[in-house]
């Protein structure tokens, strides 16, 4: 738990908190970002949407570079010099 940041919000009539200074900072999140919440039993995890997203986007391309065959640097040089020799045609 090295970057453990303890600190409180109140919550309002309409739900709404205002996240301190600190936690904007370390989700690096500023006025009109958007925050992703997750509910895990009586937890809730905030983050980045933009970061969530790319998560998400990482976890369903996983493996799918060696399912195309792309194994090593060689490989993905090689299949972007064919795809940019297709699209020269």
């Amino acid at each position: 738990m090295a970057n453990l940041i303890v600190d409180n919000a109140k919550v309002m009539a309409k739900g709404q908190i205002t996240l301190p200074k600190d936690i904007r900072a370390a989700l690096g999140v500023s006025t009109g970002d958007r925050v992703t919440l997750i509910r895990q039993d009586d937890q809730v995890i905030m983050m980045n949407s933009a970061v969530y997203a790319m998560k998400m986007l990482q976890q369903a391309m996983e493996g799918e570079a060696e399912k195309a065959g792309l194994d090593s640097d060689e490989s993905v040089a090689t299949m972007i010099m064919e795809m940019r020799a297709e699209g020269k045609e």
